[in-house]
Protein backbone atom coordinates (compact mmCIF):
# COMPACT_ATOMS: atom_id res chain seq x y z
CA UNK A 1 0.00 0.00 0.00
CA UNK A 2 2.87 2.33 0.78
CA UNK A 3 4.42 1.67 -2.63
CA UNK A 4 1.08 2.46 -4.30
CA UNK A 5 0.89 5.78 -2.47
CA UNK A 6 4.46 6.70 -3.43
CA UNK A 7 3.68 5.72 -7.02
CA UNK A 8 0.80 8.21 -7.04
CA UNK A 9 3.10 10.91 -5.63
CA UNK A 10 5.71 10.15 -8.31
CA UNK A 11 3.07 10.14 -11.06
CA UNK A 12 1.69 13.52 -10.00
CA UNK A 13 5.19 14.98 -9.65
CA UNK A 14 6.15 13.90 -13.17
CA UNK A 15 2.88 15.28 -14.51
CA UNK A 16 3.60 18.68 -12.97
CA UNK A 17 7.24 18.76 -14.10
CA UNK A 18 6.23 17.95 -17.68
CA UNK A 19 3.78 20.87 -17.72
CA UNK A 20 6.18 23.65 -18.68
CA UNK A 21 3.53 26.36 -18.57
CA UNK A 22 2.48 25.50 -15.04
CA UNK A 23 6.07 25.40 -13.83
CA UNK A 24 6.77 28.73 -15.51
CA UNK A 25 3.76 30.35 -13.82
CA UNK A 26 4.51 28.87 -10.40
CA UNK A 27 8.17 29.88 -10.46
CA UNK A 28 8.00 33.16 -12.37
CA UNK A 29 4.99 34.89 -10.79
CA UNK A 30 6.47 35.01 -7.24
CA UNK A 31 9.75 36.46 -8.54
CA UNK A 32 7.97 39.07 -10.67
CA UNK A 33 5.67 40.10 -7.81
CA UNK A 34 8.55 40.38 -5.36
CA UNK A 35 10.60 42.56 -7.70
CA UNK A 36 7.56 44.62 -8.72
CA UNK A 37 6.45 45.38 -5.17
CA UNK A 38 9.99 45.67 -3.87
CA UNK A 39 11.29 48.13 -6.46
CA UNK A 40 8.66 49.44 -8.87
CA UNK A 41 5.79 50.02 -6.43
CA UNK A 42 6.75 52.34 -3.61
CA UNK A 43 4.90 54.43 -1.06
CA UNK A 44 7.99 56.52 -0.42
CA UNK A 45 7.62 60.11 -1.65
CA UNK A 46 10.85 61.37 -3.21
CA UNK A 47 11.97 64.23 -5.45
CA UNK A 48 9.41 66.70 -4.13
CA UNK A 49 9.94 69.89 -6.13
CA UNK A 50 10.45 72.89 -3.84
CA UNK A 51 10.85 76.60 -4.50
CA UNK A 52 11.52 79.37 -1.96
CA UNK A 53 10.32 82.94 -1.55
CA UNK A 54 12.73 85.04 0.53
CA UNK A 55 12.57 88.85 0.48
CA UNK A 56 15.72 88.93 2.64
CA UNK A 57 18.23 86.17 1.90
CA UNK A 58 19.91 86.30 5.28
CA UNK A 59 22.24 83.72 6.75
CA UNK A 60 19.32 82.04 8.50
CA UNK A 61 17.32 81.81 5.27
CA UNK A 62 20.28 80.42 3.32
CA UNK A 63 20.93 77.87 6.05
CA UNK A 64 17.29 76.69 6.01
CA UNK A 65 17.24 76.49 2.20
CA UNK A 66 20.54 74.57 2.20
CA UNK A 67 19.06 71.96 4.55
CA UNK A 68 16.09 71.56 2.20
CA UNK A 69 18.27 71.33 -0.93
CA UNK A 70 20.57 68.74 0.64
CA UNK A 71 17.72 66.48 1.69
CA UNK A 72 17.19 63.45 -0.56
CA UNK A 73 13.40 63.88 -0.47
CA UNK A 74 13.51 67.28 -2.21
CA UNK A 75 14.63 68.82 -5.48
CA UNK A 76 15.23 72.53 -4.96
CA UNK A 77 14.08 74.67 -7.90
CA UNK A 78 15.53 77.96 -6.67
CA UNK A 79 14.12 81.25 -5.44
CA UNK A 80 11.02 82.79 -7.01
CA UNK A 81 9.08 86.01 -6.57
CA UNK A 82 5.97 86.20 -4.44
CA UNK A 83 3.88 86.92 -7.54
CA UNK A 84 4.89 83.65 -9.24
CA UNK A 85 3.75 81.24 -6.50
CA UNK A 86 0.34 80.50 -8.03
CA UNK A 87 1.73 80.10 -11.54
CA UNK A 88 4.47 77.71 -10.45
CA UNK A 89 2.04 75.51 -8.50
CA UNK A 90 -0.65 75.50 -11.21
CA UNK A 91 1.85 74.52 -13.92
CA UNK A 92 3.14 71.66 -11.79
CA UNK A 93 6.68 72.95 -11.98
CA UNK A 94 6.90 72.76 -8.20
CA UNK A 95 4.94 70.86 -5.57
CA UNK A 96 5.48 73.28 -2.70
CA UNK A 97 6.73 76.77 -1.96
CA UNK A 98 8.41 77.84 1.28
CA UNK A 99 7.78 81.53 2.06
CA UNK A 100 10.17 83.12 4.59
CA UNK A 101 9.14 86.24 6.52
CA UNK A 102 11.03 89.47 5.65
CA UNK A 103 12.66 89.68 9.09
CA UNK A 104 13.21 85.93 9.39
CA UNK A 105 16.43 86.00 11.46
CA UNK A 106 15.11 88.46 14.08
CA UNK A 107 11.83 86.62 14.52
CA UNK A 108 13.58 83.27 14.76
CA UNK A 109 15.75 84.74 17.51
CA UNK A 110 12.56 85.75 19.32
CA UNK A 111 11.23 82.21 18.97
CA UNK A 112 14.48 80.83 20.36
CA UNK A 113 14.20 83.20 23.32
CA UNK A 114 10.63 82.09 23.99
CA UNK A 115 9.07 85.38 22.89
CA UNK A 116 5.68 84.92 21.14
CA UNK A 117 5.94 85.68 17.44
CA UNK A 118 3.72 85.44 14.37
CA UNK A 119 4.55 82.61 11.94
CA UNK A 120 7.96 83.10 10.33
CA UNK A 121 7.55 80.45 7.61
CA UNK A 122 4.57 79.76 5.39
CA UNK A 123 4.21 76.50 3.44
CA UNK A 124 2.10 76.66 0.28
CA UNK A 125 1.48 73.27 -1.28
CA UNK A 126 -0.27 71.69 -4.25
CA UNK A 127 -2.71 69.37 -2.47
CA UNK A 128 -4.12 67.80 -5.64
CA UNK A 129 -1.83 64.89 -4.78
CA UNK A 130 -2.60 64.22 -1.14
CA UNK A 131 0.33 61.84 -0.58
CA UNK A 132 2.91 64.30 -1.91
CA UNK A 133 1.41 67.23 0.01
CA UNK A 134 1.29 65.30 3.26
CA UNK A 135 4.84 64.03 2.91
CA UNK A 136 6.15 67.48 1.94
CA UNK A 137 4.50 69.07 4.98
CA UNK A 138 5.91 66.51 7.38
CA UNK A 139 9.43 66.59 5.91
CA UNK A 140 9.61 70.39 5.72
CA UNK A 141 8.37 70.89 9.26
CA UNK A 142 10.97 68.45 10.52
CA UNK A 143 13.79 70.12 8.56
CA UNK A 144 12.85 73.74 9.26
CA UNK A 145 12.32 73.19 12.97
CA UNK A 146 16.00 72.35 13.15
CA UNK A 147 16.83 76.03 13.51
CA UNK A 148 14.22 76.78 16.14
CA UNK A 149 14.20 76.17 19.85
CA UNK A 150 11.15 73.90 19.43
CA UNK A 151 13.52 71.24 18.11
CA UNK A 152 14.82 70.77 21.65
CA UNK A 153 11.32 70.00 22.92
CA UNK A 154 11.02 66.67 21.16
CA UNK A 155 13.07 63.88 19.65
CA UNK A 156 11.91 61.53 16.90
CA UNK A 157 13.20 57.97 16.66
CA UNK A 158 12.19 55.61 13.87
CA UNK A 159 12.39 52.02 15.09
CA UNK A 160 12.66 48.88 12.94
CA UNK A 161 12.51 50.75 9.61
CA UNK A 162 14.33 54.06 10.08
CA UNK A 163 14.68 54.65 6.33
CA UNK A 164 10.94 54.10 5.78
CA UNK A 165 11.56 51.59 2.97
CA UNK A 166 8.41 50.39 1.22
CA UNK A 167 9.90 46.93 0.69
CA UNK A 168 9.81 46.34 4.44
CA UNK A 169 6.04 46.77 4.31
CA UNK A 170 5.32 45.05 1.01
CA UNK A 171 7.47 41.91 1.21
CA UNK A 172 5.59 40.23 4.11
CA UNK A 173 2.31 41.21 2.46
CA UNK A 174 3.24 39.88 -0.96
CA UNK A 175 4.37 36.61 0.64
CA UNK A 176 0.88 36.20 2.05
CA UNK A 177 -0.61 36.86 -1.38
CA UNK A 178 1.75 34.66 -3.40
CA UNK A 179 1.33 31.50 -1.34
CA UNK A 180 -2.45 31.70 -1.28
CA UNK A 181 -2.69 32.25 -5.02
CA UNK A 182 -0.05 29.75 -6.11
CA UNK A 183 -0.92 26.94 -3.68
CA UNK A 184 -4.69 27.33 -3.69
CA UNK A 185 -4.89 27.95 -7.43
CA UNK A 186 -2.62 25.11 -8.53
CA UNK A 187 -4.10 22.56 -6.13
CA UNK A 188 -7.74 23.33 -6.94
CA UNK A 189 -7.18 23.41 -10.70
CA UNK A 190 -5.22 20.15 -10.59
CA UNK A 191 -7.96 18.23 -8.77
CA UNK A 192 -10.80 19.72 -10.81
CA UNK A 193 -8.87 18.86 -14.01
CA UNK A 194 -8.96 15.20 -12.99
CA UNK A 195 -12.71 15.44 -12.47
CA UNK A 196 -13.29 17.10 -15.83
CA UNK A 197 -11.13 14.59 -17.69
CA UNK A 198 -12.84 11.65 -15.97
CA UNK A 199 -9.55 10.27 -14.67
CA UNK A 200 -10.54 10.81 -11.04
CA UNK A 201 -12.92 7.82 -11.26
CA UNK A 202 -10.07 5.70 -12.61
CA UNK A 203 -7.88 6.69 -9.68
CA UNK A 204 -10.63 5.90 -7.19
CA UNK A 205 -10.90 2.23 -8.26
CA UNK A 206 -7.27 1.74 -7.27
CA UNK A 207 -6.45 0.08 -3.93
CA UNK A 208 -5.31 3.44 -2.53
CA UNK A 209 -7.85 5.22 -0.33
CA UNK A 210 -9.35 8.48 -1.72
CA UNK A 211 -7.77 10.55 1.06
CA UNK A 212 -4.32 9.28 0.10
CA UNK A 213 -4.99 10.08 -3.55
CA UNK A 214 -5.70 13.69 -2.62
CA UNK A 215 -2.63 13.82 -0.38
CA UNK A 216 -0.53 12.40 -3.22
CA UNK A 217 -1.69 15.27 -5.43
CA UNK A 218 -0.96 17.86 -2.74
CA UNK A 219 2.55 16.70 -1.81
CA UNK A 220 4.26 17.77 -5.09
CA UNK A 221 2.68 21.22 -4.85
CA UNK A 222 3.83 21.47 -1.25
CA UNK A 223 7.41 20.67 -2.31
CA UNK A 224 7.23 23.23 -5.14
CA UNK A 225 5.83 25.79 -2.70
CA UNK A 226 8.76 25.16 -0.36
CA UNK A 227 11.14 25.88 -3.25
CA UNK A 228 9.21 29.09 -3.99
CA UNK A 229 9.44 30.01 -0.30
CA UNK A 230 13.23 29.63 -0.35
CA UNK A 231 13.41 31.77 -3.50
CA UNK A 232 11.29 34.50 -1.95
CA UNK A 233 13.27 34.60 1.29
CA UNK A 234 16.50 34.72 -0.74
CA UNK A 235 15.23 37.63 -2.87
CA UNK A 236 13.86 39.46 0.17
CA UNK A 237 17.11 39.27 2.11
CA UNK A 238 19.77 39.64 -0.58
CA UNK A 239 18.02 41.72 -3.26
CA UNK A 240 15.53 43.86 -1.32
CA UNK A 241 17.60 43.89 1.90
CA UNK A 242 14.62 43.05 4.11
CA UNK A 243 15.92 41.85 7.49
CA UNK A 244 15.16 38.47 9.03
CA UNK A 245 15.47 39.78 12.57
CA UNK A 246 13.24 37.14 14.15
CA UNK A 247 15.30 34.24 12.81
CA UNK A 248 15.06 32.37 9.51
CA UNK A 249 14.01 29.14 11.23
CA UNK A 250 10.95 30.72 12.84
CA UNK A 251 9.95 32.55 9.65
CA UNK A 252 10.35 29.35 7.63
CA UNK A 253 8.35 27.29 10.16
CA UNK A 254 5.40 29.68 10.20
CA UNK A 255 5.53 29.90 6.40
CA UNK A 256 5.33 26.09 6.13
CA UNK A 257 2.15 26.17 8.21
CA UNK A 258 0.76 28.87 5.92
CA UNK A 259 1.63 26.74 2.89
CA UNK A 260 -0.37 23.86 4.36
CA UNK A 261 -3.27 26.23 4.97
CA UNK A 262 -3.08 27.46 1.37
CA UNK A 263 -3.10 23.90 0.04
CA UNK A 264 -6.07 23.10 2.27
CA UNK A 265 -7.85 26.16 0.90
CA UNK A 266 -7.16 24.93 -2.65
CA UNK A 267 -8.57 21.52 -1.76
CA UNK A 268 -11.69 23.17 -0.37
CA UNK A 269 -12.12 25.18 -3.59
CA UNK A 270 -11.86 21.96 -5.60
CA UNK A 271 -14.83 20.51 -3.70
CA UNK A 272 -17.13 23.39 -4.67
CA UNK A 273 -15.88 24.09 -8.21
CA UNK A 274 -16.99 21.87 -11.08
CA UNK A 275 -14.78 23.25 -13.83
CA UNK A 276 -11.18 24.44 -14.07
CA UNK A 277 -12.37 27.90 -15.05
CA UNK A 278 -14.55 28.12 -11.94
CA UNK A 279 -11.68 26.90 -9.76
CA UNK A 280 -9.35 29.44 -11.34
CA UNK A 281 -11.80 32.31 -10.85
CA UNK A 282 -12.47 31.41 -7.22
CA UNK A 283 -8.77 31.01 -6.44
CA UNK A 284 -7.53 34.04 -8.34
CA UNK A 285 -10.36 36.55 -7.99
CA UNK A 286 -12.50 35.70 -4.96
CA UNK A 287 -9.42 35.11 -2.78
CA UNK A 288 -7.34 37.99 -4.14
CA UNK A 289 -9.71 40.84 -3.27
CA UNK A 290 -9.99 40.05 0.46
CA UNK A 291 -6.22 39.55 0.65
CA UNK A 292 -5.54 42.92 -0.98
CA UNK A 293 -8.16 44.86 0.98
CA UNK A 294 -8.57 43.11 4.33
CA UNK A 295 -5.20 41.54 5.19
CA UNK A 296 -3.14 44.63 5.92
CA UNK A 297 -1.13 44.23 2.71
CA UNK A 298 -2.08 47.64 1.33
CA UNK A 299 -4.12 49.29 4.10
CA UNK A 300 -3.73 49.10 7.91
CA UNK A 301 -6.43 46.96 9.53
CA UNK A 302 -6.97 49.72 12.10
CA UNK A 303 -8.05 52.13 9.34
CA UNK A 304 -10.90 49.88 8.19
CA UNK A 305 -14.49 50.37 9.39
CA UNK A 306 -15.31 48.22 12.41
CA UNK A 307 -17.43 45.81 10.36
CA UNK A 308 -14.58 45.06 7.96
CA UNK A 309 -12.12 44.75 10.83
CA UNK A 310 -14.28 41.90 12.14
CA UNK A 311 -14.58 40.32 8.69
CA UNK A 312 -10.80 40.49 8.25
CA UNK A 313 -10.39 37.93 11.06
CA UNK A 314 -11.47 35.15 8.70
CA UNK A 315 -8.86 36.10 6.08
CA UNK A 316 -5.87 33.77 6.66
CA UNK A 317 -3.42 36.21 5.08
CA UNK A 318 -4.22 38.80 7.77
CA UNK A 319 -2.75 36.59 10.52
CA UNK A 320 0.23 35.46 8.46
CA UNK A 321 1.22 38.92 7.22
CA UNK A 322 0.96 40.39 10.71
CA UNK A 323 3.16 37.63 12.17
CA UNK A 324 5.77 37.77 9.39
CA UNK A 325 6.08 41.56 9.71
CA UNK A 326 6.71 41.21 13.42
CA UNK A 327 9.28 38.45 12.88
CA UNK A 328 11.08 40.01 9.91
CA UNK A 329 11.05 43.69 10.78
CA UNK A 330 10.56 43.90 14.56
CA UNK A 331 12.67 40.86 15.40
CA UNK A 332 9.94 38.99 17.29
CA UNK A 333 10.68 35.28 17.84
CA UNK A 334 8.20 32.60 16.84
CA UNK A 335 6.86 32.28 20.39
CA UNK A 336 5.74 35.92 20.41
CA UNK A 337 3.37 35.31 17.48
CA UNK A 338 1.86 32.16 18.93
CA UNK A 339 -1.66 33.61 18.67
CA UNK A 340 -1.25 34.07 14.91
CA UNK A 341 0.21 30.59 14.58
CA UNK A 342 -2.63 29.06 16.58
CA UNK A 343 -5.25 30.76 14.42
CA UNK A 344 -3.52 29.59 11.22
CA UNK A 345 -3.26 26.03 12.57
CA UNK A 346 -6.94 26.05 13.53
CA UNK A 347 -7.94 27.28 10.07
CA UNK A 348 -5.81 24.55 8.46
CA UNK A 349 -7.44 21.78 10.53
CA UNK A 350 -10.96 23.06 9.84
CA UNK A 351 -10.38 23.45 6.08
CA UNK A 352 -8.80 20.01 5.76
CA UNK A 353 -11.58 18.40 7.79
CA UNK A 354 -14.37 20.06 5.81
CA UNK A 355 -12.66 19.39 2.47
CA UNK A 356 -12.05 15.69 3.10
CA UNK A 357 -15.62 15.27 4.37
CA UNK A 358 -17.11 16.98 1.31
CA UNK A 359 -14.86 14.94 -0.96
CA UNK A 360 -15.89 11.64 0.64
CA UNK A 361 -19.58 12.65 0.60
CA UNK A 362 -19.38 13.25 -3.15
CA UNK A 363 -17.78 9.86 -3.67
CA UNK A 364 -20.55 8.12 -1.78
Amino acid sequence: MKNNFLSFVKKESLHILRDNRTMLIVMLIPVVLMILFGFAISTEVNNIRIAAVAPDRTDGVRDAVARIAQNDYFSFYGYIGNDRIDQKLRSGEVNAVVVFAPDYDRRMAQVAAGVPSPPVIQLILDASNVNTAGAATAYLQNILLGSASQQALFETRMLFNPQMKSAFNFVPGIMGLIFILVCAMMTSVSIVREKEAGTMEVLLVSPVRPVKIILAKMIPYFVISCIVLVMILFLAYYLLEVPMSGGVAGIFSLSLLYLLLSLALGLFVSTIARTQVAALLISAMVLMLPILMLSGLLFPIENLPKFFQIISNIVPARWYIDAIRKMMIQGAPLLEVWVNGTVLFGMTVVLLGVSFKKFNDKLE
